[in-house]
């Protein structure tokens, strides 16, 4: 008990530390997207970090199965190196009992990973999904601040309002564009104005920002031609806002609404979800052979070789759910395959060890007959 402790701390241990530094990979590079989005005006930067804390179960849920599989090499690797593994075998530690120390950890991991899969991280998704879909309707101006530049039209206009009253109505109003009409020359637009409101349109309608008395200057800076046009009211359309690719529907149901489903896609997404516990199982049982190290070689001699299974065993689930979810494989026979193909590899690797130590036991007892025969005979 005391070994499985020593062991089984040290997989969390390092469980953690490299669920952390992935974590914040992944977090870091999708957040640099979001802050992108929300420059240029395509996100509210008020619902970043929502979006964000709703996001980051699905986030662990991928990176967890990785974490532990690579905390598996580190740790035995260790010890390894260290001789560690060297004192317990001689002490009767048996590579059976290592493997099952190791399996009673996995299948925590594991239905840490099955809660979020099926739990937490579908509901987390759902509520990022309502917050980016609110964007949609949102207006280019309604993030407006009064004695504030605020850009307009990704980049290609600024706009400023002396002040904005509760009802939305806008006071001395400014607003200047480079080159509105995508013509060649750099024709600039200055709008004055004494009022205006946005007239917010529809989902899949445009909006339009109405001035009332003002000025509009049109021309070619460094040129003397320009137009002035004096208006008592003045429609400005503004352009519609990038539509964001949303998340697959069936990632955002609960297991239940798939499980009631027939839908081809939801039962695809339902073999997805049971996978990815089970996929933490069986590359804990590959990764126990494998982190076998020699120490001449060094505690990462292994590493490429592993990592390259695991993405091989990843790519080949994930084009699996892509030919359930077309009908070119039968929706009945799920991603079981992909899993019977890597089990048995597992399997394998756990078994090579012991047929190596079977067959040269077999050839010492052959050689032993094969010299007391001799002895008879001399």
């Amino acid at each position: 008990m005391l070994i499985f402790r020593y062991i089984a701390r040290d997989l969390i241990t390092t469980t953690v530390a490299v669920c952390s530094v992935l974590l914040l990979v992944i977090v870091g590079g999708r957040f640099v997207k979001y802050l992108a989005d929300a420059a240029t005006g395509d996100l509210d930067p008020g619902i970043l970090f929502a979006v964000m804390g709703y996001r980051l179960p699905g986030f662990v849920e991928l990176i967890l199965p990785l974490a532990f599989f690579l905390s598996i090499f580190l740790t035995y690797g260790r010890m390894y190196m260290e001789n560690e593994m060297t004192v317990l075998f001689s002490c009767g530690m048996s590579q059976k009992r290592l493997v099952g120390y190791t399996m009673i950890v996995a299948l925590g991991v594991a239905v840490l990973v099955a809660w979020l899969s099926m739990v937490v991280s579908p509901a987390g998704l759902q509520k990022a999904e309502i917050l980016l879909d609110a964007q949609k309707a949102r207006g280019e101006l309604d993030a407006l601040l009064p004695r504030q530049f605020h850009s307009l039209q990704r980049g290609q206009g600024t706009f400023y309002v002396e002040a904005i009253d509760e009802n939305g109505a806008m006071s001395e109003v400014f607003m200047a564009e480079n080159n509105p009409d995508g013509e060649e020359n750099r024709r600039l637009v200055v709008v004055l104005a004494d009022s205006g409101y946005q007239q917010k349109g529809g989902l899949n309608e445009d909006s339009y920002l109405v001035l009332n008395n003002g000025y509009r200057i049109q021309g070619i800076p460094g040129q003397a031609d320009y137009l002035i046009t004096e208006f008592a009211e003045h429609g400005i359309r503004l352009k519609k806002r990038k539509v964001r690719k949303p998340a697959p529907e069936a990632d955002t149901l609960s297991i239940k609404e798939l499980l009631q489903s027939s839908d081809v896609e939801y039962r695809a997404a339902l073999h997805w979800r049971l996978s990815v516990p089970l996929l933490v199982l069986i590359v804990s049982l590959m990764a126990v052979p494998l982190s076998k190290t020699d120490p001449r070689g060094g505690r990462f001699s292994k590493m490429f070789p592993a990592m390259l299974i695991y993405i091989i065993y990843l790519v080949m689930l994930s084009a699996a759910r892509s030919a359930l979810e077309e009908g070119e494989l039968p929706i009945q026979l799920g991603l079981w395959p992909v899993h019977t193909v890597f089990l048995l590899m597992a399997v394998g690797l756990l078994a090579w060890p012991i047929l190596q130590q079977k067959r040269v036991r077999q050839k010492r007892a052959q050689k032993k007959k094969e010299m007391e025969t001799q002895q008879a005979t001399t």
